[in-house]
């Protein structure tokens, strides 16, 4: 399933082509921090990445480039979620270097 953003909350779309419209042409990052040369970056996906398990859609994600959490990746259904869980991240991240 497919979704766009409509004033930072997902809604699905069927229509490839809308979807596609959409999400080329609106803000899909969440948030982004670099510590040293650690990148920490929160995207909205447009896709549902729990691939059809039950619960929720799995629509954004975070994830770590470099250091010690290099690759640790992390996904959630609602932008007020992403943005927690970017905090959350960015806090491991900064735990990691200490």
């Amino acid at each position: 399933m497919k979704y766009i953003l409509k004033d930072k909350k997902p809604v699905p779309c069927k229509d490839l082509l809308a979807w596609a419209d959409a999400f080329e042409n609106s803000e899909n990052q969440v948030a982004f921090d670099r510590i040293e040369d650690i990148q920490i970056s929160t995207v909205f996906l447009g896709v549902d990445h729990a691939h059809g398990q039950d619960g929720p859609p799995m629509l954004f994600e975070t994830m770590v480039y470099g250091g010690e959490l290099d690759k640790q990746t992390e996904r959630c259904s609602t932008w007020d979620e992403a943005e927690v869980m970017h905090k959350n991240m960015l806090q491991r991240v900064q735990d990691s270097l200490s």
